[in-house]
């Protein structure tokens, strides 16, 4: 559980710094080298996210030992270090001008809808699984009376 908390957070400080470089370069860069570098953070948060569901399968699949208690003020400074960095950009954003502002908070809304789409995403290929594995237990059974019929025909 640990280790998931400290995935989640690493995550976030991830894609915080990602913001961080990309308001800069929106300071300095053309639209179209804007356009390519969201690009880029885009398929960097896809990776980042099949990485830790890749973690998450992982640690489904071992139980893991018992860990030691981890130290309180660790676990404190790990959670306070996003909220710095978050306002970090925050202060960023408020030195840019307003259509800027307003083109960075429709980039952060496009990264919302986008993670909620894979996680939709994700939980239809669950169900897909589900009614797959329920088709062949059906087919599975199909055929078992199938040869209890035989059987009994024969006897």
């Amino acid at each position: 559980m640990l280790l998931l908390l400290l995935l989640l957070l690493l995550l976030l400080l991830l894609l915080l710094l990602l913001l961080l470089l990309l308001l800069l370069l929106l300071l300095l860069l053309p639209l179209l080298l804007l356009l390519l570098l969201l690009l880029l953070l885009l398929l960097l948060l896809l990776l980042l996210l099949l990485l830790l569901l890749l973690v998450l399968l992982l640690l489904r699949r071992r139980p893991p030992p018992p860990p030691p208690p981890p130290p309180r003020l660790l676990l404190l400074l790990l959670l306070l270090l996003p909220l710095l960095l978050l306002l970090l950009p925050l202060l960023l954003l408020l030195l840019l001008p307003l259509p800027l502002l307003l083109l960075l908070l429709l980039l952060l809304l496009l990264l919302l809808l986008l993670l909620l789409l894979l996680l939709l995403l994700l939980l239809l290929l669950l169900l897909l699984l589900l009614l797959l594995i329920l088709l062949l237990l059906l087919l599975l059974l199909l055929l078992l009376l199938l040869l209890l019929l035989l059987l009994l025909q024969l006897l």
